[in-house]
């Protein structure tokens, strides 16, 4: 039977939620009648339609909520109720945003929001804006609109995101570029990266701390002294990273994590996600050649299963610099990829937290 492929579901993001909700709640108020689904314009300048869970209105107030869809993208604030109340001021033509209980206090510079203030970012504001003037004309002719948006289970779900790191306390933001969330977006973990750096930057560090996921970044934490927002995930995307810390005048970043992702950064790969490169086990082999290993273990490790494996050939042969000269290529690279602007020092971990091997200068 031929596997069909499933084409993976968009959903919308925090901001869009905020909209719908919004639009809904002055519309309600307008129409005297509860709203079911929504139509909202995108910045893209198309309108996406976002049903309303639930919609209470008064003559001169109303309290809608979305629950946020994530799609097919596995975003903890998938399912969390984004809940708006409106109502109405004597500031006439004037809309005012503000953040209430579950949307996150910025704290830090460097998002581009004011400090102390709701983190509700610029794209979400100004579609919250657009939407409620085009539905609001008549209104604001005579008065001003305000509405609180808030996340009931937005403290919990805050600490599940890069808000802490970010310096964002006691909630989410509300996020969203396009509206539309793309299944494992390529674009929002690159922005999320620029982010991370320029909250560092911000709070002027210049050094940074470049990991490969939440473990190694936990064992980075135990050797490397600095601030949490000077940590940064960098999942797969290591050249993509390093070449924004040269933009950014990032002097120095440690490049941190296991075999498996420093072995694929050592044979040049800027992108090492398990689907898009796999470990090239012939290029280990070289590796262990330059090291004087046997014949035997040169096949052995031509045919090893995941490059774990190729480090327990290593260890059980005592091949001697064989992880030395893996942190010296990812060093070379990484060097490259910066366009030699940030001063690199390279730390490979075994499973357990412990150092194989680190690589600083040339």
């Amino acid at each position: 039977m031929k596997e069909e492929k499933t084409k993976l579901k968009t959903g919308y993001t925090t901001g869009s939620s905020a909209t719908a909700a919004s639009k809904a709640a002055l519309l309600s108020i307008i129409n005297q009648k509860k709203i079911e689904n929504i139509d909202i314009l995108l910045p893209k300048r198309s309108y996406v339609q976002i049903p309303i869970h639930s919609c209470n209105f008064e003559s001169d107030k109303a309290k809608c909520s979305v629950i946020k869809n994530g799609g097919d993208d596995p975003d903890v604030t998938h399912g969390a109720e984004i809940i708006v109340d409106l109502s109405f001021t004597e500031k006439i033509n004037e809309i005012e945003i503000d953040g209430g209980e579950g949307v996150g206090i910025v704290t830090k510079p460097g998002l581009g929001l004011e400090i102390n203030k709701p983190a509700i970012n610029p794209v979400p504001k100004k579609m919250i804006i657009e939407n409620l003037r085009e539905a609001g004309k008549e209104i604001l002719l005579e008065k001003g609109i305000r509405l609180v948006i808030s996340v009931p289970k937005g403290k919990k779900l805050g600490p599940k995101t890069d808000n802490p790191r970010l310096g964002i306390t006691n909630g989410i933001s509300i996020l969203g570029t396009s509206g539309i969330v793309i299944p494992f977006s390529t674009a929002s973990y690159a922005a999320s990266i620029r982010q991370n750096l320029d909250v560092a930057i911000a709070m002027s560090n210049d050094t940074v701390v470049l990991t490969t996921g939440g473990r190694s970044e936990d064992f980075a934490k135990k050797i490397i002294d600095l601030p949490e927002h000077c940590f940064v995930q960098m999942g797969d995307f290591s050249g993509y990273t390093i070449q924004q810390c040269g933009k950014k005048d990032i002097k120095k970043a440690y490049v941190v994590g296991f075999i498996g992702k420093l072995a694929k950064m050592a044979a040049g790969v800027k992108q090492t996600h398990v689907k898009g490169s796999k470990v090239d086990m012939s290029f280990l082999a070289q590796l262990a050649q330059k090291c004087d290993a046997s014949e035997r273990v040169i096949q052995d490790i031509k045919k090893a299963n995941t490059a774990r494996h190729v480090s327990e050939i290593i260890q059980e042969n005592k091949i001697g610099g064989f992880f030395d000269l893996i942190c010296s290529e990812t060093y070379k690279h990484m060097r490259k990829h910066s366009e030699e602007k940030v001063s690199i020092d390279v730390i490979l971990f075994d499973f357990e937290g412990k150092i194989l091997a680190r690589k600083s200068k040339e």
